[in-house]
């Protein structure tokens, strides 16, 4: 996924050379100011105003085509794409690990009451093997507890206990792994925005002192640079970070679940402790 997005990415930092020459090749007024006979001779007056608005009505529709990935795509080539491209590179690997993530957190959710409620009737009729070969086929952290809990499920239960927090620390890991390359990405993202905006100063002052005068045109161009990449890097972060608190929301739910689990389990391996001959 990540490989296919930055391909996508070089395809959309390619200059816009071909759009502005087709731009350029709409303009009514060389049409009408060439003077050539071969294409104005035989026109009326009439038909030469027609044919300017119909050429000016064009370029106004190449100008304002393409709607908002034109747009994207012409702001990304002015902010630089080669710098920007480094911004878009945090936003494709972040939203690769979210997704990740988020593919892995919801196969691990499951019907935690329903699968302890067929572990506790197996346990009620002295079937440890058939609870544990349920727990097996189950996929998701909390199964992954219940049968490490059956397997120590004939030592005492401070033994039990230990077992079952500890390898409930173990899945807990797991479903936080990838998140620290997460935040790394939503921490990136606007550093590499206030540095583009540090360049595109740079930029500025470089270009007033080449043209020894400050005048608009001459700051508006470094600024532009500028604003742009803190935008983009701002705009990145905020993305990651509303997938990033989905997450931990997902997380924070499992977690939950694995330690309702964790304590209904104990309770049921006490009960079968308590009525073993």
């Amino acid at each position: 996924m990540a490989i296919v997005a930055v391909a996508g990415l070089m395809a959309l930092a390619r200059p816009v050379a071909a759009q502005q020459a087709d731009t350029a090749g709409t303009a009514p007024t060389e049409v009408v100011a060439a003077g050539s006979d071969s294409l104005t001779g035989d026109l009326t007056p009439e038909e030469m105003i027609g044919a300017d608005d119909m050429a000016a009505l064009e370029e106004m529709q190449d100008e304002g085509g393409g709607g908002l990935h034109q747009k994207l795509k012409q702001k990304f080539i002015e902010g630089s794409a080669g710098f920007m491209s480094l911004v878009a590179l945090c936003l494709v690997l972040g939203l690769a690990f979210c997704i990740e993530r988020i593919i892995y957190l919801t196969l691990s959710e499951i019907n935690a009451k329903r699968l302890l409620t067929d572990i506790e009737k197996r346990v009620q009729q002295d079937d440890i093997e058939g609870a544990k070969t349920i727990c097996r086929d189950t996929r998701g952290p909390v199964a992954s507890i219940c049968y490490q809990g059956l397997m120590h499920i004939s030592e005492p239960m401070d033994a039990v206990e230990r077992s079952v927090v500890s390898y409930g620390s173990v899945q807990t890991a797991k479903l936080e792994k990838g998140c620290s390359w997460i935040r790394l990405f939503i921490a990136i993202a606007p550093s590499l925005g206030f540095l583009g905006t540090v360049i595109g100063m740079v930029m500025a002052f470089d270009q007033i002192q080449e043209a020894g005068d400050i005048g608009p045109t001459i700051v508006a161009s470094g600024m532009k640079v500028a604003l742009i990449t803190t935008i983009f890097g701002i705009v990145v972060a905020l993305i990651l970070q509303v997938f990033y608190n989905y997450v931990l929301s997902k997380i924070e739910h499992l977690t939950s679940q694995m330690e309702e689990s964790a304590v209904s389990l104990l309770d049921i391996i006490t009960q079968y402790q308590l009525h073993r001959p």
